[in-house]
């Protein structure tokens, strides 16, 4: 039987202590094996903190470059950001501009790398990147990524392709997104060609912020072979600033958590460990017997 690896991310960790608190309680005591942070949020230097404490928690970069406070000033790059100073938050707009616009490339390139370095500045080894609403699939935001990332360790990133006949296997009905498939896929192919490791497939999109213990325990009953990541926004309550409406997130902390999620990992014997355990092994198995 193939082997099954599993990455159990938590995203926007350093946005609040309520979200830092979920994420240790769930790495000690539940399934979470990494975690992406947020440079620039109010409780990263927190995050940091404890993460010092749990070692084998894998912490990558979560970057922003939507909804949330820019690392930069925002006169450095008023292209990116409103009256406020926060990034914009209209991303289709925003996308064309970087794409066309060499003026905006420029000041996204700076912002891309204050937040590398700000991570660097840490102390903490980059598990990982990937981008706050899945922005990282913008090619020129990829292509930024990877460029800016050689200098600092980049060597995984998160591809969110999420087939849909898996989800519709645990809740007939759910929805894919064939857009969202399309970019994945072309973002895979190019990661592959960088050498950048990165799991054959990711959960948590169609059910972001709704991942409740049924299902995630639909998810792990049903987990391809191969390496899978499932990322979720755990919290211990939602009461926060930078908290999106709408999430669950004390639902998803108690996922986590959940002793029937811990004892379906053991059932079906399914691997659990942050990016560099599975891509040392994919590492590993290229190398010449």
């Amino acid at each position: 039987m193939a082997a099954r690896n599993l990455i159990v991310t938590a995203d926007d960790f350093g946005a609040a202590l309520a979200v830092n608190e979920a994420v240790e309680r769930a790495h000690r005591e539940g399934i979470l094996t990494a975690a992406s942070l947020m440079v620039g949020a109010p409780a990263a230097a927190d995050a940091v903190r404890r993460v010092k404490a749990m070692p084998q928690l894998g912490v990558g970069l979560h970057l922003v470059l939507v909804e949330g406070r820019p690392t930069l000033p925002s006169a450095q790059i008023p292209a990116l950001v409103d009256a406020d100073g926060f990034f914009r938050t209209d991303m289709a707009r925003a996308g064309a501009a970087m794409f066309f616009l060499p003026s905006v490339r420029r000041q996204l390139a700076a912002e891309i790398e204050a937040q590398f370095s700000a991570f660097a500045a840490t102390g903490l080894v980059l598990d990982h990147v990937n981008a706050h609403k899945h922005f990282h699939l913008h090619p020129t935001i990829a292509s930024l990524i990877l460029k800016i990332g050689a200098r600092y360790g980049l060597n995984a990133m998160r591809v969110p392709y999420e087939p849909a006949a898996v989800l519709r296997r645990i809740e007939p009905g759910t929805p894919g997104n064939f857009v969202v498939e399309l970019w994945a896929r072309r973002l895979g192919k190019r990661l592959a060609r960088a050498g950048i490791f990165a799991p054959q497939q990711v959960f948590g999109l169609a059910w972001s912020g709704a991942m409740s213990e049924k299902r995630l325990c639909g998810l792990l009953e049903n987990l391809p072979d191969g390496d899978s990541e499932i990322h979720l926004h755990p919290a211990m309550s939602a009461g926060f600033a930078l908290a999106a409406e709408g999430y669950n997130y004390q639902g998803e902390s108690a996922a986590l958590l959940s002793p029937k999620v811990l004892e379906l990992t053991k059932k079906f014997d399914i691997a659990l460990g942050p990016f560099a355990k599975f891509r040392s092994l994919v590492e590993a198995a290229r190398l010449p017997q």
